[in-house]
C-alpha cells in the first residue's frame, strides 16, 4: 500500500477520533449537569416563594432565586453584543476594505493584543476606569451593568473584527467585481454583495462571541456585579449574573442540596446561551435566504 494513502488514511481516522471525542466531552458535560441539575430546576429556584408573576412585573424581589440573576445575564449579554457587533463588523470592514497597509497592519497588531488580554486584566481597566472618573470628571461614578457591558465587549471585540474580516477578504476576486460593474460606489458593493455573501461567516463570529460574553465571570466581578443586587432598572445599576452565582454557590454552599442548586444554575445558563445560539443562527438563516432570493 502507497505511503500517501497510509498518511492519508491514518490522518482521517485521527480526524474522525477528534471529532468523537469532542462530541463525546460534550455530552459527558451535558449528562453530569442534567444528572446533579434537574432535580433543582422547578420555580422555587428562580422565584423562592415568590409567585413567578410578581417576580417577572417587579412587584416583589427576589432575593433566594436566580431570577434576577437570569436578567442580569440576558441584560448583560444584549448589551455588550449591541455594543460590540456595529464597532466589530465596522472594524472588519475597515480592515478589509478601505484601510491601507500601514494603517492594516497597525490596527491588526492592536486586535491581536486585544484578544490576548486575559479577561480578569480587562476587569482591572474597567475599575481602573472607574477610579479615574471619580478623581476628575464624575465623583459619584462606579461599577456597574453598562461599565461591565463595555469591558466584555471589548473581550468579544477581536472575534468579530477577525471574523468580519476573513469572511470578507475570503469573497472571491471574480464575484468583487460584479459591483463595479454594475455601477455601484464601494459602499454599495460592501452592503449589496460583500456582506450578504460573508453574512455567514460573520454571524458565526457574533455567535463565539456571545458564549464569551454569557460565561466571562473574572471581568463582572470586578465592575458591577453583586449578589443580592435585584434586577437592575438603570445602566448604572448593580446587578446580579449566573455565572457570578455559581461562583457564589460552589464557593459557599453548605449541603449537597444548594450544591445542586448551583448545578442547576448551570444547565439554565447553558440554555440562555443556547437560545441566544439560536437566534442568531435563525438571523443567519433569514439573511443567507433573502440574499439567494434576491439573487
Amino acid at each position: 500500500m502507497p505511503v500517501r494513502r497510509i498518511s492519508n488514511r491514518v490522518l482521517s481516522g485521527f480526524a474522525w477520533i477528534a471529532s468523537a471525542g469532542l462530541c463525546l466531552t460534550m455530552l459527558t458535560l451535558i449528562g453530569f449537569l442534567m444528572k446533579r441539575g434537574m432535580t433543582a430546576l422547578n420555580a422555587k429556584l428562580f422565584f423562592d416563594n415568590v409567585p413567578w408573576t410578581a417576580a417577572v412585573l417587579g412587584r416583589q424581589p427576589v432575593f433566594d432565586g436566580i431570577w434576577p440573576a437570569v436578567v442580569g445575564s440576558f441584560y448583560l449579554i444584549v448589551l455588550a453584543s449591541l455594543i460590540a457587533v456595529p464597532l466589530g463588523m465596522a472594524t472588519g470592514i475597515t480592515l478589509s476594505e478601505y484601510a491601507s497597509p500601514n494603517i492594516r497592519r497597525w490596527i491588526s497588531l492592536a486586535v491581536d493584543i486585544l484578544a490576548g488580554t486575559p479577561s480578569i486584566i480587562m476587569g482591572l481597566f474597567g475599575f481602573t476606569i472607574i477610579l479615574l472618573l471619580r478623581k476628575t470628571l464624575l465623583p459619584q461614578a462606579r461599577t456597574c451593568l453598562l461599565l461591565s457591558a463595555v469591558c466584555i465587549a471589548l473581550l468579544i471585540l477581536p472575534y468579530i473584527i477577525r471574523v468580519t474580516q476573513n469572511s470578507l477578504e475570503a469573497v472571491l476576486p471574480h464575484i468583487r467585481l460584479i459591483g463595479p460593474s454594475c455601477g455601484f460606489t464601494q459602499w454599495q458593493t460592501i452592503c449589496y454583495l460583500l456582506l450578504p455573501l460573508s453574512s455567514r461567516g460573520i454571524l458565526s463570529g457574533v455567535i463565539l462571541g456571545i458564549g464569551r460574553a454569557a460565561e466571562d465571570t473574572a471581568v463582572i466581578m470586578l465592575t458591577g456585579v453583586v449578589a443580592q443586587a435585584g434586577i437592575p432598572q438603570r445602566l448604572w445599576d448593580k446587578f446580579e449574573a449566573i455565572p457570578f452565582h455559581i461562583y457564589c454557590v460552589a464557593a459557599e454552599y453548605q449541603s449537597v442540596r444548594q450544591l445542586d442548586a448551583g448545578f442547576g444554575s448551570a444547565l439554565i445558563l447553558l440554555a440562555i446561551t443556547g437560545i441566544l445560539f439560536l437566534a442568531v443562527t435563525f438571523l443567519q438563516r433569514v439573511v443567507v435566504t433573502r440574499y439567494e432570493i434576491l439573487s
